[in-house]
């Protein structure tokens, strides 16, 4: 049994400007890789940018970084901060940005790699990171992993390097900008990472500790989801803390089923991420041992699986996706014996066909 969290993690209002002397010190120029417009909307670039010139810190900012953020994206960032002399890294945005960040950083440092090297077994050493999120749900400020999506391949999957951000600022102030959309799809991520975090081969007393406590502090925003009541600024911190308590979760035993079969329905789809892994959460739980799923759901607020399936209705208004995608998700997944090792339980595809909604 192991617990292994090398980030350290600020949580306060203003968390950026007010612990800028520590985190500034990780370099002299710093790349900076976010979204095309969210990190200006909500203050958090302007933020940075404070923070880095009151301590005569240079940088140049990268501000292409997509949903489902891409191997050439990545590589486009790369050059420029290579070509800038960057010596630190700075993701700020959702998991795509943050992601993005970790392999950008990676890829710096490994000047003399081409973008083979993201899937190539190797050294993990990268620029140092610093994460700053504005949703709250991949937790991805905590974890080491970074998912990118190989267009030509039309494939999603986490490169294999492992890259933990050195620090985490999360400011729940970002997050009141965010549109009620993303604020219900990220919320839904976070929820996932917690299930498959429990309900998994890798669990440990350490990663279910933290699933039990972090479910309970997000199920105390679940009435604000649901739209029973108006969004207090106390929410927003509990979503934000839910949302990195999840991401240390995942980061001691990885994800599990949901996830991998989400991959094709947000590549092919479109589906946001967070509404692709939640559209597969109740199938999941139906298939797990009884004593596992009543905790996950009790200490979240939902009854039973049918409960929480509507809750992801409701929350996520997602349409009922198409049989060809379903089957397809499903294929892939019971084709890779490494896609299916996280999970506890056995899975034949009648089971895995449960589990997609297919009947």
């Amino acid at each position: 049994m192991f617990f292994y969290m090398p980030t350290k993690v600020y949580q306060e209002k203003d968390v950026v400007i007010n612990k800028s002397e520590e985190w500034c010190i990780l370099g002299n120029r710093a790349l900076i890789v976010t979204g095309r417009s969210s990190a200006r909307a909500n203050g958090s670039l302007a933020d940075v940018i404070a923070a880095l010139t009151s301590n005569k810190k240079e940088y140049v900012i990268f501000s292409e970084i997509e949903e489902n953020p891409s191997v050439d994206t990545v590589m486009r960032a790369r050059d420029m901060g290579i070509s800038n002399k960057v010596d630190f890294v700075i993701g700020i945005g959702g998991g795509s940005p943050l992601d993005a960040a970790k392999a950008i950083a990676l890829m710096i440092f490994h000047s003399g790699k081409d973008k083979d090297y993201l899937y190539t077994k190797g050294s993990d050493e990268a620029l140092p990171v610093v994460a700053i999120p504005t949703t709250c749900g991949t937790g991805s400020e905590v974890t080491p992993y970074s998912i990118l999506t190989r267009t030509e391949l039309l494939a999603k999957g986490s490169i294999p390097h492992k890259v933990f951000p050195r620090y985490a600022l999360v400011d729940s102030k970002y997050l009141g900008y965010a549109p009620v959309s993303v604020l219900h799809n990220t919320a839904v991520d976070a929820l996932a990472h917690f299930y498959e975090s429990y309900i998994n081969t890798n669990a440990t007393d350490y990663s279910r500790m933290m699933v039990e406590k972090g479910l309970k502090v997000w199920a105390r925003s679940k009435d604000v989801l649901e739209g029973k009541r108006e969004v207090a600024s106390s929410d927003l911190d509990n979503m934000m803390l839910a949302s990195s308590m999840a991401g240390m979760a995942i980061s001691m035993t990885g994800t599990s089923l949901p996830h991998g079969l989400s991959y094709p329905v947000t590549v092919r789809r479109g589906m946001p991420h967070g509404m692709g892994v939640g559209y597969f959460q109740a199938g999941y739980l139906r298939e797990a041992d009884k004593t596992d799923r009543d905790n996950v759901l009790k200490w979240s607020g939902f009854g039973d699986a049918d409960e929480l399936a509507d809750f992801y209705s409701k929350v996520c208004t997602a349409e009922k996706l198409d049989e060809e995608i379903l089957i397809l998700s499903a294929e892939e997944i019971l084709s890779n014996e490494m896609k299916l090792k996280n999970c506890p339980y056995i899975v034949d595809r009648e089971k895995m066909l449960r589990i997609v909604g297919v009947n």
